[in-house]
């Protein structure tokens, strides 16, 4: 395998099918879409300019468009909700689901777009482009923010872009709106066996939420609402408890980042439509899990 490709035959064959073989409705079919498929990847893997890619893999405005309609359709959404389908099939998924966020530091490249803040961005379908394209400013200067849910062991099940100043906590509600498992009978999964999160996560809100759901709930409680709660005394409701073993999984979000950061144009936001870079953090997701049902025997 060179390092011009990436993809497995095993995860190609599980990919390919779901895949258009066009730019559009109309026009000449690709002749290699599996070379489309490692383009997009390669640019993402290495953070090159579009125009910068390497000649074997042909026209580069026949890539990056590829990719921008794909990105419009929900492609590769499509194919992550596949892949996942046939995973909990195969019970391969651990519905004991960890959330948490992580900042990718826009470039100026991603900036030069009109934004009008306030708009906020779109959770109901995130294949719609946002006002503010996704884009903010917290401490480090304009950014954008990843939030996921991931499996047990680390692999994502929902991403969304929010600008980078956004909070954690009201991001969790959308983020469980999304998941949806489907099932070869009945209704799809949508409730996981519990959410784990760091202290980002802990509000009334979001207890009463996943009390009412039956989701346990594996986040700790900071010490500011403990104090709260000790003042005003039997008029608090019970204490919060902590799972502290299961609490130790919460790690599987984070080594996930430490992967989707192995991507150069994914730790650095280059593009200029959030559904443009949302749909690459997808990519990842996809590759991820093909590779564990390709993997399994």
């Amino acid at each position: 395998m060179s390092r011009f490709h990436i993809l497995s035959d095993a995860q190609w064959e599980l990919i390919a099918p779901m895949l258009p073989t066009r730019t559009g409705r109309q026009g000449r079919p690709f002749s290699d879409a599996r070379m489309m498929v490692e383009a997009i990847i390669y640019r993402y893997r290495c953070g090159i300019a579009w125009r910068d890619l390497p000649k074997v893999f042909g026209p580069w405005q026949t890539v990056w468009t590829w990719h921008r309609r794909m990105a419009e359709e929900g492609t590769w959404d499509t194919v992550l909700a596949t892949l996942t389908a046939a995973a909990d099939a195969e019970g391969l998924i651990d519905w004991s689901v960890a959330v948490d966020s992580t900042i990718a530091r826009a470039h100026q490249h991603a900036t030069n777009t009109t934004r009008h803040t306030g708009g906020g961005s779109n959770y109901k379908n995130p294949r719609e482009e946002p006002a503010d394209h996704g884009i903010g400013r917290s401490r480090g200067g304009p950014s954008t923010k990843i939030h996921q849910l991931v499996d047990g062991a680390g692999l994502p099940l929902v991403s969304l872009i929010t600008p980078g100043q956004a909070g954690d906590s009201p991001m969790l509600l959308p983020l469980l709106e999304q998941l949806r498992v489907t099932r070869p009978a009945g209704r799809p999964r949508t409730r996981p066996d519990a959410v784990l999160g760091d202290k980002a996560y802990s509000s009334r809100a979001i207890r009463t939420h996943l009390r009412t759901r039956g989701i346990k709930t594996v986040i700790p409680e900071p010490a500011d609402q403990q104090g709260h709660r000790k003042r005003r005394g039997s008029h608090s409701g019970r204490p919060v408890g902590l799972d502290a073993a299961a609490y130790k999984g919460r790690n599987v979000i984070e080594r996930q980042y430490a992967q989707l950061k192995q991507w150069r144009g994914l730790a650095t936001r280059y593009d200029k439509y959030a559904i443009v870079y949302r749909a690459a953090v997808i990519l990842k997701a996809v590759l991820a899990w093909s590779k564990r049902l390709s993997d399994t025997p």
